[in-house]
């Protein structure tokens, strides 16, 4: 509840307090006594009153001060509000983007793990292939002799020329068998060329 403060009359008081003293000069006993205290309760009054309308003014002013000061601490409340609000719903965007990707690492992470364990897998097999392969390598090269193709051509005509000895003399079985020798080593010079061309 305000209180509406009212100006005292410049010099009321001091009008007032010097009639006072007055009558006291000229009224004795008692009652210049009660005028004389009336004067000084006036006087000290009067001197009062202005002290509380001065600190009136001043705690005004001072109420001012603080409503402004709350004013603008609202106001700087309220901004740090809003950017605590965003930065909220950054983190959260932030945080959600974090995830999903995290997701997807996971996801990707999974994928080449399991092409990891199928590439190992394979290359267990593979090798297990080539070892076999390199056994059965190993186990053909014992049993076969490396001729070079001059050789094998040489044959070839030999063969041509037995068959046909045997084939004058009548002897079809060595003839047969001279044909056999002869087409066994055209096979080899063909299958030789088409290694050759791939």
């Amino acid at each position: 509840m305000s209180a509406t403060v009212v100006p005292l009359p410049p010099n009321s008081a001091s009008e007032t307090t010097g009639f006072l003293r007055r009558m006291a000069s000229m009224v004795s006993g008692r009652n210049g006594e009660m005028l004389l205290r009336a004067a000084s309760l006036i006087e000290s009054l009067s001197h009062r009153a202005m002290s509380a309308e001065r600190l009136f003014h001043e705690q005004q002013e001072e109420s001012k001060r603080l409503a402004e000061r709350h004013k603008a601490a609202e106001l700087a409340s309220d901004a740090m509000i809003s950017q605590i609000a965003a930065l909220r719903t950054q983190l959260a965007e932030v945080t959600a983007a974090a995830a999903a990707e995290r997701a997807t690492f996971d996801t990707e992470r999974g994928k080449l793990l399991g092409l990891m364990q199928d590439a190992e897998s394979h290359i267990g097999n593979l090798t297990t292939e080539l070892d076999t392969l390199r056994a059965s390598v190993d186990a053909f090269n014992e049993t076969v002799v490396s001729v070079p193709i001059e050789a094998l051509r040489l044959a070839r005509t030999q063969f041509d020329y037995l068959s046909s000895g045997f084939a004058r003399k009548g002897d079809v079985v060595s003839q047969a068998m001279s044909e056999i020798g002869g087409f066994a080593i055209d096979q080899a010079l063909t299958t030789k060329k088409t290694a050759d061309k791939a």
